[in-house]
C-alpha cells in the first residue's frame, strides 16, 4: 500500500508526536506528502469564522511541536488550523478535500465510567473516512 498523501490530525496530545513521527516515517517510503491539521470547535452560538484567538494560538502552538516533531525526522509537512462546529466531520472533510491515501490519528488512553473509550472523533472518522484509518495509542 502507498501513502502518497497522509493526514494527522492533532490535539495536544503526547501521542500527536508519535503519530508525526510515524507519518513522515510512511511518506518517506513513498516521497509523500504529510498534512497536519488542528480542528477549533466553534459553539453554535458564534459565527463559524469567529476568531477565537486565545484557542487559535493553541491550535498553532500544537502544530509547531508537531512540526518540529518532523524536522527530527527530516520531513516536511503543512499545517493548518481549521475551525468548525464538529471535530470529526472536518476531518472527514479535510482528507476528501485533499484526496488522502490515510488518516492517521494519535489516541490516549481514556477511561470514562471505569470503561476504555474513544470518545466522539474517533468513531466518527473511522465510520465516515474515505480512506484507511491508523490510530496510534500512546
Amino acid at each position: 500500500m502507498e501513502f502518497k498523501k497522509v493526514l494527522v490530525p492533532v490535539v495536544g496530545s503526547e501521542a500527536d508526536g508519535e503519530a508525526m513521527k510515524l507519518a513522515c516515517r510512511l511518506a518517506k517510503k513513498d516521497k509523500g506528502k504529510v498534512w497536519a491539521v488542528s480542528v477549533v470547535a466553534i459553539k453554535r452560538v458564534l459565527p463559524l469564522d469567529a476568531e477565537i484567538d486565545s484557542e487559535i494560538r493553541s491550535a498553532e502552538d500544537v502544530l509547531d511541536s508537531v512540526e518540529s516533531v518532523a524536522e527530527e525526522e527530516d520531513y516536511e509537512v503543512e499545517t493548518d488550523v481549521l475551525q468548525a462546529r464538529e471535530v470529526g466531520p472536518a476531518i472527514v472533510d479535510e482528507a476528501v478535500e485533499r484526496g488522502v491515501d490515510i488518516i492517521l490519528m494519535g489516541i490516549t488512553y481514556k477511561r470514562r465510567f471505569g470503561q476504555f473509550n474513544l470518545g466522539n472523533v474517533v468513531p466518527y472518522v473511522l465510520k465516515n473516512s474515505p480512506c484507511p484509518v491508523i490510530l496510534y495509542q500512546q
